[in-house]
């Protein structure tokens, strides 16, 4: 998923609770379901950014060598002005992106 297009805040915001639990009447549900999700997307962009700065790695043991690449600087600047991922978590499930079930009424 491109979470670069996706028009989550990047400060602090407060959520109406109504419409954060409308979809599963239970603020600690919908909660629960936002935080597994968020957690996908933090995983989802630290593989992208090791990918992404694991090409500019060089395996050098010489300490003389280090300098600072600027296109690594350029990218990490990049990833840390991204929205956290619980605020592209609550986006998408404000937007209804998020699919999620509830195993207890597929038991029964």
């Amino acid at each position: 998923m491109d979470f670069k297009k996706i028009d989550a805040p990047v400060n602090t915001t407060t959520y109406n609770k109504n419409l954060i639990d409308e979809p599963t009447g239970n603020i600690y549900e919908a909660i629960s379901i936002i935080a597994k999700r968020a957690t996908q997307i933090n995983s989802e962009i630290k593989k992208e950014l090791l990918e992404k700065l694991d090409e500019f790695a060089t395996y050098n043991d010489s300490l003389d060598e280090i300098f600072e690449n600027k296109e690594q600087i350029e990218v990490s600047k990049f990833y840390e002005r991204l929205p956290k991922p619980q605020a592209l978590a609550i986006e998408e499930w404000l937007e209804d992106k998020i699919y999620y079930r509830n195993t207890k009424d597929t038991e029964e």
